[in-house]
């Protein structure tokens, strides 16, 4: 009530004076806004989407095979910041599925990802931040080469990336533009399965055999690199209900082959149409010299090593968006 009488007899006052002046109630909403947006608080969201496309044809004189895919994701992230402090904590779950006509159920994305980065700076007026960084991601069910499903050729914790480090990183508005360099950072490659260890996988020690191919020295399941990570995150409005997000990562071990760089980039243009319906364009170039192809051998039923190659995936889906 006190308020109430206090902006009254304050229009009032305006009125007998005829300066029809609104500064002052115009500098307490600023104080107060400025006073919100420095009240340490934490933010949280979660989102939940659902993309699908489906071809279906009858009596179709071109041919075509009928399909059906769906690709489904869970972000969630839990931010606070304050003068001083940033520390923003996001989770991120894909899985995609692809089932076509006269063919086996098929995996076509698989990712869970956790991000934690914490951050200081002494002055509150600088856009440099103090941070730490932890990056942790695997796939959820066994990963195949179809159309055979005898032999997993990644699992669950195979692998597992899990990298840690320090460093400097860059933010006027962080949680949009953010650049980080850490001269300092642990990456560890888990790989648990035995199978794949003992086959040397994603850049683990192979096992050692004898001649009738026994195992003497079962395979490393844990590798350890450390060296510099560099990465970038943007986000914008590139244009009316169409935001990019882009994301970059360049990590080069000091021990092993120092300056060959392992690459991870992620672009997606996201659509949106009303409150539940969105499209996404998404592109993910990936180099990792320790991820070894495979060709087939002049044996039959044998592969060779091929060497690393960048890995490439692209993404276009049509779907529902739920914010909760």
């Amino acid at each position: 009530m006190k308020n109430v009488f206090f902006v009254s007899l304050c229009f009032f006052f305006q009125l007998i004076s005829a300066q029809p002046d609104s500064l002052f109630l115009q500098k307490n909403t600023e104080k107060k806004a400025e006073k919100k947006m420095e009240r340490p608080e934490w933010i949280q969201k979660n989102k939940a989407t659902v993309d699908l496309s489906e071809v279906s044809f009858v009596n179709w004189n071109s041919g075509g095979s009928n399909s059906i895919s769906g690709l489904f994701g869970v972000q969630s992230s839990a931010n606070y910041k304050d003068k001083y402090f940033s520390w923003r904590n996001d989770v991120s779950l894909r899985y995609g599925i692809n089932k076509q006509q006269a063919r086996e159920l098929r995996k076509t994305d698989d990712l869970f990802e956790l991000t934690s980065n914490l951050g200081y700076k002494p002055d509150e007026k600088s856009n440099w931040f103090y941070s730490a960084r932890l990056n942790f991601k695997t796939q959820l069910t066994n990963g195949y080469h179809y159309p055979n499903k005898d032999t997993p050729i990644s699992r669950l914790l195979a692998p597992g990336y899990l990298f840690f480090g320090g460093g400097m990183e860059y933010g006027k508005d962080i949680e949009e533009l953010s650049f980080y360099f850490s001269p300092l950072t642990l990456k560890a490659t888990f790989v648990l399965d035995e199978d794949l260890a003992n086959a040397g996988s994603f850049g683990v020690a192979p096992a050692v055999l004898d001649a009738d191919g026994n195992v003497i020295t079962p395979g490393d399941h844990v590798r350890k690199e450390v060296g510099i990570l560099m990465t970038n995150s943007y986000e914008m409005e590139v244009a009316n209900n169409v935001n990019l997000k882009h994301v970059v990562s360049l990590y080069s071990d000091y021990v092993n082959n120092f300056g060959n760089v392992d690459l991870d980039w992620k672009i997606d243009f996201n659509f949106k149409v009303n409150s539940f319906i969105r499209a996404n364009l998404g592109s993910h170039l990936k180099y990792d010299d320790d991820v070894k192809t495979k060709e087939p051998s002049d044996v039959e039923g044998e592969f060779d090593e091929a060497g690393a190659k960048v890995q490439w995936k692209q993404i276009l889906g049509v779907g529902f968006a739920v914010d909760f």
